[in-house]
Parts: structure tokens; C-alpha cells; sequence
């Protein structure tokens, strides 16, 4: 895996204070679409990450959710790398640093802070320019996305489900897969994908009937361990956000769970 060096790094730059945590801007209004600057988000962020901590740390499912909800959020590559790297030249300031930073929540205040500064900053320049993204931006070509919704149907096809009553778990699955190969006849016939941002929609609606179901099969006995790691997980951060936030975080690391348990992909051309 290629590693930007360090002139490739946006550089921190000083920003406005406001007391007490910070609610999570969801699907922030920012001057590009996230699909046009975070095809590596989560090997940018985890590498970058891990060269201000100096050295190879493991991140935690919590971290990788937590990545999740910034992407999902809109906030930009470039504002989580910035919120890092403030986060660590706070803390070398510090006199006292009995307490490492050993996780992406002790940088969640700073991240938030840069998207609001990158989004403010973005307003004017933003004025008058297209939301629309075509198919044919970098990394979503639409022979790319036509495979990758193929590969997601033949997932849900093969996936091991679990089974309740008057809950079709399979039937969702099957109704989802046969969705995305709908999908993905469309592009080629087109011989382009529609705007990103419809195809987009319409992913997050199959993955949101998938959780549902999901959620709603599996025995209460094996979700609430889920639940009580997430808090636990949590419990460090619970000071540094909002109360929005931490219902988020405790949502997602259990989607992620469920994934990883029945062995599904996400949906979302984030993945590809």
C-alpha cells in the first residue's frame, strides 16, 4: 500500500473555541461531495492516525465506527486530519500527560471543530456550484459500481441468515439482492451511472431494511453483550460528546456487529 508522505498531510490552522461537546453536523452541507476527496478515508485516516501516536496502533471497532459516522457525516479527509493533529499538539502542550491518546474519540471535539471551520470557510466558494455529481468521477466508474453492486447481491445471496418468527430475514436479503442487480442492469445499459447522490439514497434505504430485520431476528441474548461492549468502549469519550453522538456510535457499532456476524457487505459506494 503506497503511504502519502508528510507534504501530501493538510496542516492544522488555528480555529474558534465554544464551551461544552459538540453535536455530530450530520450530513453537513460541504463544498464537495465526500465521494470526491475520500476514496482512502479510512486508510488515510487510520495511517495518520497512527504516525501522530508513534508507532502501530490497533484501532478498535469504536474507532472504526466512529470513522463510519464522520464519513456518513459529510465531515471531510482533510478536517479529520486536521482535528488530529490538533488533538496531539494539545496534548504535547500539556505538562501532564499521564493519559495517552489511545483512541479516535479524544480527537472527535477537534474534527468537529475543523468541519465546521472547512464548511464556514466553503459558503462563498460553494455559491452557485452544482451538488450533482456525474458517474464518471474518480473511483466510480460505472463499470466499477455495476460490479460492485453484483458482488453486494451475490453476498446477500450466499449469506447464512437468521431465522424468526414472521421475520423474513432471507426475504429482505433476496428483495434487497434483487434490487442491486436491477441497479447495476440499468448502468450498463446507460453505459453510466445515475447521479451518485440518488444511487447513494437508494443503497442507505436497502442497508437501513436490512438492519431492521437484522436487528429485529436476532435473540435479545445475543445484542445486549453487543450493547454493554459499546458503552464500555464508549465510557472514555462520554465527556468529549453529545449525547446525539454517543446514540450514534452505540447504533452503528452494533450494525457493524450484525455485519460482521452474518457476514454481509455495506451497501454504500463508500465501500467500494
Amino acid at each position: 500500500m503506497l503511504r502519502p508522505g508528510p507534504a501530501s498531510r493538510p496542516r492544522p490552522h488555528p480555529r474558534r473555541r465554544t464551551a461544552g461537546p459538540r453535536a455530530l453536523p450530520l450530513r453537513a452541507p460541504l463544498a464537495d461531495p465526500p465521494w470526491k476527496t475520500t476514496s482512502n478515508y479510512f486508510t488515510e485516516i487510520e495511517e495518520h492516525f497512527q504516525r501522530r501516536w508513534g508507532g502501530i496502533l490497533r484501532l478498535s471497532t469504536l474507532d472504526w465506527v466512529l470513522i463510519e459516522t464522520w464519513k456518513d457525516a459529510g465531515i471531510p479527509l482533510e478536517a479529520v486530519l486536521r482535528g488530529i493533529d490538533a488533538t496531539f499538539e494539545h496534548y504535547e502542550r500539556r505538562p501532564s500527560k499521564t493519559r495517552k491518546i489511545n483512541g479516535l474519540g479524544f480527537c472527535s471535539q477537534e474534527v468537529l471543530a475543523a468541519a465546521e471551520d472547512m464548511k464556514e470557510a466553503a459558503v462563498g466558494a460553494a455559491a452557485g456550484t452544482p451538488s450533482a455529481v456525474s458517474g464518471a468521477a474518480q473511483g466510480f466508474e460505472p463499470e466499477a459500481i455495476s460490479a460492485f453492486l453484483r458482488r453486494n447481491a451475490d453476498l446477500l445471496d450466499a449469506a447464512k441468515l437468521p431465522r424468526s418468527a414472521g421475520i423474513s430475514v432471507h426475504a429482505v436479503a433476496q428483495g434487497c439482492a434483487g434490487t442491486l442487480r436491477k441497479l447495476a442492469q440499468e448502468i450498463d445499459n446507460k453505459h453510466a451511472a445515475s447521479r451518485l447522490e440518488d444511487l447513494e439514497r437508494h443503497l442507505t434505504v436497502l442497508e437501513e431494511k436490512l438492519f431492521s430485520v437484522l436487528l429485529a431476528a436476532t435473540p435479545d441474548a445475543e445484542i445486549v453483550p453487543v450493547r454493554a461492549q459499546a458503552d464500555r468502549e464508549l465510557e472514555p469519550y462520554r465527556r468529549k460528546m453529545a449525547a446525539p453522538q454517543i446514540e450514534q456510535l452505540q447504533k452503528q457499532y452494533v450494525h457493524k456487529r450484525l455485519l460482521e456476524k452474518y457476514n454481509l457487505p455495506r451497501l454504500s459506494l463508500f465501500y467500494m
